[in-house]
């Protein structure tokens, strides 16, 4: 009997401490929810973000905020005189949130549908650092006169990849991820390739090429850019992707050491790689990296490759048979990525996705 009553002790001084544990537990993720609901609340109204989201701001035909240019280029060489004419219109890097305005976010949207492309693609980084914004996201996206198709980056993944993907699905966009599409334009037809995000490790090439067709002209969409160089294996000539805003600092050259030399990409803004068709063993292609339009720290941009862009592609139009803001470049040397760093870009997904949870969770019990 005094095994049984020790036993018994035991159990509740051991629920007792559980009980405890879970109270605390939940005290301090109410604590931390509200101080960040505070500190949210404190960027939406004092500088230097409160302006951000003015999402009934005039913006009129002449208005300069933001500085979104506009390049062009001809498609692959391969293409050209093979189709009519496509246009293609690439952004990148939008960051719906609270550090980039949204008046820039409309003047964007404002610019691609004045050049009245045939499809609209964006390779990723939809969000900010999180969800608060995604009724936005659905308004911007919806407002394309162009269908749009998109991959998603590494802050869409840190945020919440299915629910940043279902909001682009309910504003009309087609979310690939490590899938194939093809769209039909002018009674033509072109294959869209869409990788999921590489930085994170949610990318697979040979899943997104499964049943990729030779006999049609084929584009390929990826947040990351280095992953061109095994899509170009597959027969893809031509690959759109975003990720490093250019630099946004690129004065002297340091994009190309910040990204380049320091953080190891081989592409860090602009058009790379090759056009023409491949010839012999070695396998080429292009990829271009677009400076994006959206920011996730730095609200600023310095320097020519820093600059707000979207990016015209002229599939069915020869290279050289128009003027190009950029020249084809040679990639830079680059940096195999470790394992261990893999990893642990893996592991953050999974930490805010738990983030998240154990937060919904508490939130729901005080209700």
């Amino acid at each position: 009997m005094r095994i049984s009553a020790s036993f018994s002790l035991s159990l509740s001084v051991s629920a007792g401490r559980r009980a405890l544990t879970k109270a605390r537990l939940r005290q301090d993720l109410l604590s931390w929810t509200s101080k960040y609901r505070r500190s949210q609340l404190k960027d939406m109204l004092f500088p230097p973000f409160g302006w951000s989201q003015s999402l009934t701001a005039p913006l009129g035909h002449g208005s300069r905020v933001g500085r979104i240019r506009v390049r062009r280029f001809a498609g692959p060489a391969a293409y050209a005189g093979a189709m009519e004419p496509i246009r293609i219109a690439h952004l990148t890097d939008q960051h719906v949130g609270r550090i980039t305005p949204f008046a820039i976010q409309r003047q964007a949207v404002a610019l691609t549908n004045a050049e009245r492309p045939d499809l609209v693609v964006i390779t990723g980084d939809f969000v900010c650092h999180s969800q608060s914004y995604l009724d936005q996201l659905t308004e911007l996206v919806r407002a394309f006169r162009a269908p749009v198709i998109g991959v998603l980056g590494n802050h869409d993944h840190w945020a919440g990849a299915d629910e940043v993907a279902a909001a682009l699905r309910r504003g009309g966009v087609e979310v690939l991820r490590n899938d194939s599409t093809i769209i039909t334009i002018r009674r033509q037809r072109l294959q869209i390739v869409g990788l999921d995000d590489a930085y994170t490790g949610h990318a697979r090439i040979d899943k997104a090429v499964a049943g990729l067709r030779r006999d049609l002209p084929v584009l390929a969409l990826s947040h990351i850019a280095e992953e061109a160089d095994d899509l170009w294996k597959c027969g893809i000539p031509l690959v759109l992707a975003g990720h490093t805003h250019g630099g946004q600092i690129t004065v002297a050259r340091l994009n190309d050491i910040a990204l380049g030399k320091i953080g190891g990409h081989k592409y860090v803004h602009g058009l790379y790689g090759t056009r023409q068709p491949h010839r012999g063993a070695v396998v080429t292609g292009a990829v271009y990296v677009g400076a994006g339009i959206g920011a996730s720290v730095m609200p600023f941009r310095i320097g020519e490759h820093g600059k707000r862009e979207i990016t015209i592609f002229e599939f069915g139009r020869r290279p050289g048979e128009f003027e190009e803001p950029g020249r084809e470049q040679e990639p830079l040397s680059g940096r195999a990525l470790s394992a261990r760093k893999m990893r642990r870009r893996a592991e953050k997904v999974i930490r805010r996705r738990t983030r998240r949870s154990l937060r919904q969770t508490v939130e729901m019990d005080s209700v």
